[in-house]
């Protein structure tokens, strides 16, 4: 296909595709600009905004303007974080219109033949299959126990990756042994009188690389009294695809996890992840198109409540909950807070925790520059945002700096290794930090 008729197929698809309605719902207002962190960072310049690439959008669909490369990477720059969401009056889905524009580009658009293999063993042949993440991260726990990690930076080797990737080698967390992510269990107990029966959604990512944390999940409903499924048959949210213009990919494991919870009787679906739990809340709108899956989709979303909500549900923040005196600051999972509205829940458990004085970092609610795999393929502007990120994280003097997701996690480690801070400062999930402070208490 020539370049032309790329572009052709494009704005056919966006003409005939994209929500009209959703687009004349921006009044172009500007409220999202201040909220919008690679308008900030790109010295304000309009076209990296909401509002700039809402416009772009419609001139593409209106035939004003072709969907060349300024129109593409406008909206590959995009960090997905929605933070202009809550704060547009009108309303605008300008996630939805994100992934259904970066969808119609990615279906029409013919990537070199190294992107395409990259994509098809990434997207379709890896974080579809659990059994083949538990494999590809057992391989990393192997390279890290066997010393090959140390022997890799010795000699440099690491030095032939991007620094942002290098750094990242060095703060991942200890892989667990494929035997111990391959054989878990199903169902627990709850450890006090009965409250709930809820489901667990364990996540790709999170059973693999961050099983400890999936585990100190599970503990921390047991012990508030909730009897706790691990459904088989669920994978893989979907977000890495949806975000990434494979919606059709997305929706079959939408319903592949919609199959696997509806074999379970649970009063909610708990997720510990705020990027997993965005995108699992949108699965109605992602399957609304679908007769016999729409209805199902919706039961599922109405089910959904991150940790930390269920949490304060059932009183946890009441119990003794003691650590060590320090300085614990709060970096909000964008997903979590813009999309899941889940922002109160998290700060009042950690203020709930003796011993902890809690100082809120100024623009906690701002992207850190993760994002998914943004921090891989933006290199330049995740790390730009994540320097003035540690700027304010320094200004708080915290020596614990908590978030809720694994992908904002990883990115704050880098951080603190970055600004030479490892020893004094750590970075954790909050479900691990409220087990550290019950078996402390």
């Amino acid at each position: 296909m020539t370049l032309a008729r790329e572009r052709e197929a494009i704005q056919h698809d966006f003409q005939t595709k994209m929500n009209e309605d959703e687009l004349l719902n921006c009044m172009r207002c500007g409220f999202c600009l201040p909220a919008c962190p690679t308008y900030i960072e790109s010295g304000m310049q309009e076209k990296y905004s909401p509002r700039g690439r809402i416009a772009l959008m419609k001139a593409v669909k209106d035939g004003l303007i072709e969907p060349d490369e300024e129109v593409e990477r406008s909206l590959d720059l995009c960090l997905g974080c929605r933070a202009c969401e809550p704060v547009c009056p009108s309303g605008v889905k300008y996630g939805e219109l994100l992934e259904d524009a970066r969808d119609i580009i990615n279906q029409n658009k013919k990537h070199s033949l190294p992107v395409r293999m990259l994509r098809k063993g990434v997207l379709d042949g890896l974080f579809p299959h659990q059994n083949r993440m538990i494999n590809v991260s057992s391989l990393l726990g192997m390279y890290q126990r066997s010393g090959l990690s140390k022997v890799a930076r010795k000699i440099g080797f690491m030095e032939l990756f991007p620094e942002s990737m290098a750094t990242m080698e060095k703060v991942l967390p200890p892989v667990p042994k494929r035997k111990e992510m391959k054989h878990r269990l199903r169902h627990f107990e709850p450890e006090v009188v009965k409250k709930a029966t809820v489901a667990f959604f364990t996540g790709c990512l999170m059973d693999t690389m961050f099983l400890e944390t999936n585990n100190a999940t599970i503990s921390l409903l047991q012990k508030v009294g909730c009897e706790v499924v691990v459904p088989e048959g669920q994978l893989c949210c979907g977000a890495l695809h949806g975000h990434s213009g494979e919606k059709e990919r997305a929706k079959q494991m939408a319903k592949q996890n919609i199959e696997a919870f509806d074999q379970v009787q649970a009063d909610y679906i708990i997720t510990n992840a705020g990027g997993c739990g965005a995108f699992l809340i949108g699965y109605d709108h992602l399957l609304k198109d679908e007769p016999e899956w729409a209805d199902r989709a919706k039961y599922f979303v109405s089910k959904l409540k991150d940790i930390s909500a269920i949490l304060v549900d059932l009183q946890f923040h009441h119990q003794h909950l003691r650590l060590p005196d320090q300085i614990v600051t709060y970096q909000d999972s964008c997903h979590l807070r813009n999309v899941m509205r889940t922002y109160d829940e998290p700060r009042k458990l950690l203020k709930a925790i003796g011993g902890v004085t809690f100082k809120e970092m100024e623009g906690a609610d701002r992207c850190c520059g993760s994002a998914g795999i943004y921090n891989i393929v933006e290199p330049d502007m995740s790390m730009q945002i994540l320097d003035h990120k540690m700027e304010h994280v320094k200004e708080t003097k915290a020596t614990t700096i908590v978030t809720a997701n694994p992908g904002c996690l990883l990115q704050m480690k880098l951080g603190i290794e970055r600004e030479g801070l490892t020893g004094r400062v750590r970075a954790v999930h909050i479900v691990d930090l409220l087990l550290e402070a019950l078996n402390e208490s």
